[in-house]
């Protein structure tokens, strides 16, 4: 189970930020069928590894692990981003937010 969720949200990241599994592993300095290996579950990055793998990605390990963040730099900027509003200004924010989220809702029915 770990390692489908794990190589399911590499690929998902990977993706994400537009690049192949073959250059991504040489720009990680690993055999060119490094990332593919761990995206067909076939093996696990060591931690150090895992380390260089979530600076590439440009995501914290905890975001790493947090499957329902799609797009975790783009959060994470939109948080640090966020902390800078006033009351006002979040509470349009929010109003934003809620608007989309039942739009989507809708759009799923």
């Amino acid at each position: 189970m770990f390692k489908e969720s794990f190589s399911d949200r590499l690929a998902q990241l990977r993706i994400a930020k537009k690049v192949s599994a073959r250059q991504m592993s040489l720009d990680l300095g690993q055999s060119e069928g490094y990332i593919n290996s761990i995206e067909n579950k076939n093996s696990l990055p060591s931690m150090e590894i895992f380390h260089h793998i979530c600076d590439y990605l440009e995501v914290r390990p905890k975001d790493f692990f947090d499957y329902e963040n799609i797009n975790p730099p783009v959060v994470n900027q939109m948080m640090t981003d966020i902390k800078k509003l006033d009351a006002k200004q979040l509470e349009i924010v929010s109003l934003i937010v809620q608007e989309f989220l039942k739009s989507r809702a809708a759009g799923r029915k």
